[in-house]
């Protein structure tokens, strides 16, 4: 680790542990940009697990830190709701007459029956089927990286990856794919000045696009016969064919996110882990077999998507605190997964965990990622592939992070291959 990043950790922990605890805003998505949310989490975790901050940019809001938690709230959704309406699963409420639905952000029963409408895209069988293409694909991006001089890993690997991932799924025009991965960053990112996009106007327009270039792609595929895609699944769902327009963008941003954010950055959070660590770098060398326990633990160790939220139903205590009803309720599975009471040895990263699937990362109850499999599937590949090829891979510098408190991820990450 650089001096200097050493030096803003020190400064992280002084100010986590010398703000009086009721000031304490974990939220602060500049926290995650610098990576100095750790000690704020540290603390929480340790004197107030369940803590409620009065005030931020995202309104006051209840923080749930611990492992045991999270799990009784993220399981508990007669309790603690997802739907839209009520704000949906980020922090950040989106203005109410934004507010889509989608089925991460729905209660039962049509949480259900939209979701069975999309799972056999990620089924074992096709899963198998797409196990070929992943690897065909993974070949060609990497056969194509220059060797003995400094790239970006994001852009060269993990965007492109996981949106030509993306491309396959909804059977997308393959000449617009990176479309794909400027739709999921607009869709997650805080309008601000000098940002991704300026205004929250500048990102509904850019989400109107998205809505009008899939909705062409609906009209095609509604007129014909059922194909195995993402769009032709929902075009002739029977729980999905009469979505609205709203409906429909909330559902293809969902699927865009998940296929997109969340594998792109354990991509990159893998890599990075293994240079953070060269001990496990070393063992991942001697023993190409590490590969299928070392993927659950970069999920875990990256958490690529920080929280999901809940809105209350009614009043309930979580761990002696009384959380009222309409309260906005976070749980920060970057916290949880780091939680040792329930995690051995949390804070480290080991490839050859005996318990590697132990995590929060994907979320547990009806929500739970629906795509994990695929996940897990396209990172085993990636690695399988690197390791036939390299003996190893450099980060040359500091990444830089995504300015939120939802997308735990990287804009860029400087590598070289050795010649």
């Amino acid at each position: 680790m650089a001096d200097g990043a050493i030096r803003l950790e020190d400064e992280a922990r002084a100010r986590a542990y010398s703000t009086p605890l009721a000031d304490l805003n974990p939220g602060d998505p500049d926290l995650f940009r610098t990576n100095t949310h750790w000690p704020y989490f540290e603390r929480l975790r340790a004197e107030d697990p369940v803590h409620w901050c009065k005030d931020s940019e995202f309104g006051s809001y209840w923080s749930v830190t611990r492992y045991q938690d999270i799990m009784a709230v993220d399981t508990n959704h007669q309790v603690f709701s997802s739907d839209a309406a009520l704000g949906g699963i980020t922090i950040r409420d989106a203005p109410k007459d934004l507010r889509r639905p989608s089925f991460i952000a729905m209660d039962q029963p049509k949480h259900d029956v939209q979701r069975k409408t999309v799972s056999p895209i990620v089924s074992p069988a096709n899963l198998q089927v797409m196990e070929p293409i992943i690897r065909e694909r993974v070949c060609r991006i990497l056969d194509a990286l220059p060797v003995g001089e400094e790239f970006d890993w994001v852009d060269k690997v993990s965007i492109e990856l996981t949106t030509q991932m993306l491309a396959t799924l909804f059977d997308f025009p393959w000449e617009d794919r990176r479309k794909l991965t400027r739709w999921s960053d607009i869709a997650t990112s805080l309008p601000m000045p000098g940002g991704l996009v300026e205004t929250e106007e500048a990102r509904q327009a850019e989400l109107m696009e998205c809505l009008a270039y899939f909705t062409r792609l609906w009209n095609e595929r509604v007129n014909e016969p059922m194909r195995g895609d993402l769009i032709s699944m929902m075009a002739h769902g029977e729980a999905t064919r009469n979505m609205s327009p709203d409906e429909y963008l909330g559902n293809v941003i969902l699927l865009i996110v998940g296929g997109n954010d969340t594998t792109r950055n354990s991509i990159t959070g893998g890599l990075l882990a293994l240079n953070q660590n060269p001990a496990e770098y070393d063992k991942l060398r001697a023993n190409h077999d590490l590969i299928s326990s070392m993927v659950p633990e970069i999920i875990r160790w990256q958490t690529p998507l920080a929280h999901m939220r809940r809105t209350a139903l009614e009043d309930v205590e979580l761990a002696g605190k009384t959380i009222k009803k309409g309260d906005k309720v976070v749980m920060w599975y970057v916290s949880g997964n780091r939680d040792a009471t329930a995690i051995e040895n949390a804070d480290a990263f080991i490839i050859d965990r005996e318990r590697p699937r132990q995590h929060l990362s994907f979320g547990f109850g009806i929500h739970r990622c629906v795509g994990n499999r695929l996940a897990e599937l396209q990172l085993r590949i990636v690695w399988e592939e690197i390791l036939k090829r390299w003996d190893r891979i450099e980060v040359m510098g500091e990444p830089r992070r995504v300015r939120s408190s939802f997308v735990k991820g990287y804009e860029t990450l400087p590598v070289r291959i050795p010649a």
